[in-house]
This record gives C-alpha cells, structure tokens and sequence, in this order.
C-alpha cells in the first residue's frame, strides 16, 4: 500500500514531462478580444515589425553566411524566436535567439534588445525550412500542432532532449502570434501547465521539497497559470490551472502525521465546490475520499476512534457524491473501492496486510 499521497502529476523522465490535457483538439468559441489587447505592443521597444518575427519547428544550423560547407556558429531550438532580416534564395539571415530564458514576467521586457544597442552575436543565415510566423497561413494550427508532437514525444520512455520546453515555447508562440485563435486559449495553458509541471519536478529534487509546510519550500512561479485564470475565467482550461496551483498547498510529506491529509481533502472540496462540473472536479473529490481514508488509518493509529470514525462517513459521503455527480468517471469507482476498504477495516495508509 502507498506511503504517500498518490501521484496526479503527469509522469516525468529524463528532465520531460507528459502534459495531460485530454481529449481531441477543440475550437472552442472564445472570446479573444481582451487577450488580443492585452497582448498588443508587446515587445515593441525590442524595434521590429512583428511581421518579422518567427519562430523554429525544429533546430536550425545558424551560419556565418548563406553557405552550409562552414561550420556553424550556433543553433536555434524549437520554439525560440528569430526576426527575419531578409532573404536569399533558400536562405533567410537572422537574428536568432537561441538560449532565452522564461522571465519571472515574460511581458516584463522584450525578447530581443535593438541591435543597434547591443549587436546580437547570434546573428547570421538560417535555412528557409520550418520557420512560422503570424502571416503563416493556418499557422496556429501548424504551431499547435508542432507543440503537441513534441509533448507526446515527451511521454516516451526515453524522450529527445528538451521535447517538453519546445512544446511549452511553441504553444507560447501561438497565443503570441494568433492570439485571436480558437485554439490560443488551449495553447496558453499547456504551455503553462507544461511549465508549472517541469518547475515541479526541479523542486523535487530539493531536500526541502519534503517540508510540510509550503512556506518552507522554493515557490513555483504561477504567472503563466494566473494568467489562463485571468483571461478565461469561465473556461476549463481557468478550472485545470486552478488544479494545478493546489499543487503549491500541498505538504511535501505527510510523516505520518493527520494535519496534512486533513487539510488537503479540504483543499480538494474546496475546489470542488468553486467548479462544480469541471474537467479536474472528480479527480479533486477522489483526492479528497483518498485522503479521508487515509485519515481513518491514521487516526486508529494514534487511538483516536471518534476522529476515524468521523473520517470514515466523510470517505464514504465522498465517494456517494462522486457516483451521484460523475457516474462515468473512473475516480467514481476508485473512490467507492477505497471507501469499501475503509468499511471492511482495510488500511488505506501504510501496509494493508493482517
């Protein structure tokens, strides 16, 4: 039996993540007009045309010249940022941005500074194959699309190197070239959600990261998150966010002790109950049943019978709501499992075994 809380977040190898959104792509008819003003001017004091500016489906070779047989100077990854300067033939000459790294605000100042300032040595001839920008015809679809392959390659046991931030920067670039796109709202998201996650997983490597107490533990930035919430708040891509910054008010580690359980199930109902109905609502309230029988284990342990007790109807009362509201759901029938084993005495927290 688990020791710990059961994992949620989506399973990470090699520095990747796999970023669960779910179902097929969706147009869905939001109103994008805010969002558009919101995001007019940015990056304006970098001194280029937005017309200009570009972005990678794959890792380019930058050159000196327009001339393959010299060596590279540098690379380009997917999802980071040129801005065309000009053609020739199957060439275009850039400045490529090639190592940008995500601001604590990334609206806070522009990706490239004038060159006239501080002249880019990333600069040179890239071959004219898979560049994007926002006159690119169908060119949200063709980004989106770049970005989920390389999130699904992320799910593979042994993902290419960065898969996992060149969808985070490709979705990114969606919402920042096609912010009238049906499919910006989506793409905002992922990429934040891909971003959170992957911040996630730095953080757990940290001894801190089993404190209790999330004050004691390094912050994740939720900007991005925070912003999908902000821009459509009605939206289910604003309830998933909202799951996922749960995450930041969760104990590290329980150590056996009833405060955490107790105040994450909380946490769950909580949300449930401010998104009734949404894409993450069953998972929130299973979380909620898991920790209730969690409690009732821990509870015995400590000789507490009245509190087991009292955590055992709540497990069940959990798992009822879920059948009632989610009948479908596989978290319904989970949930009824657990609080099954809570009434046949089964430990739902440390070794089950008589």
């Amino acid at each position: 039996m688990p020791t710990a809380p059961p994992p949620r977040v989506p399973h990470l190898r090699d520095g990747s993540i796999v970023a669960k959104v779910g179902g097929s792509l969706l147009l869905l008819a939001f109103t994008t007009a805010s969002f558009a003003q919101h995001r007019k001017g940015d990056r304006n004091a970098s001194g280029y045309d937005n017309a200009n500016r570009a972005t990678l489906l794959h890792t380019a070779n930058v050159y000196v010249m327009a001339d393959s047989s010299t060596p590279p100077i540098t690379t380009v990854a997917p999802g980071h940022e040129v801005v065309v300067q000009q053609k020739n033939g199957d060439w275009v000459d850039v400045f490529a941005n090639t190592d940008a790294k995500d601001d604590a605000d990334p609206d806070s100042k522009p990706e490239f500074e004038d060159p006239k300032d501080s002249p880019d040595p990333s600069s040179g001839w890239i071959r004219n194959k898979g560049i994007v920008g926002p006159s690119t015809p169908h060119g949200d679809l063709i980004l989106f699309g770049a970005a989920a392959e390389y999130e699904s390659q992320a799910a593979h046991p042994n993902p290419p190197t960065g898969a996992a931030a060149a969808a985070h920067r490709l979705y990114q670039r969606v919402v920042d070239y096609f912010p009238d796109s049906p499919l910006a709202p989506e793409a905002l998201f992922r990429a934040a959600d891909i971003r959170w996650q992957l911040d996630k997983l730095d953080i757990s490597t940290l001894p801190s990261a089993h404190e209790q107490d999330a004050y004691l533990r390094p912050q994740l930035y939720d900007g991005e998150l925070r912003k999908v919430m902000k821009l459509y708040p009605n939206s289910d891509f604003a309830a998933r966010a909202a799951f996922d910054l749960i995450d930041a008010k969760l104990c590290g580690d329980w150590q056996g002790l009833p405060h955490c359980p107790d105040m994450e199930s909380n946490v769950y109902l909580k949300y449930a109950s401010q998104y009734p109905g949404g894409p993450k609502t069953a998972e929130a309230l299973y979380d909620a049943a898991y920790r209730q029988g969690v409690l009732v284990t821990m509870y015995k342990v400590d000789d507490d019978q009245h509190h087991s007790d009292a955590a055992a109807k709540n497990c069940q009362a959990i798992a009822d709501q879920l059948l009632h509201d989610y009948p479908k759901s596989d978290y319904a029938t989970r949930a009824e499992a657990i609080a099954f084993k809570v009434a046949q005495g089964i430990p739902i927290y440390g070794s089950d075994r008589d």
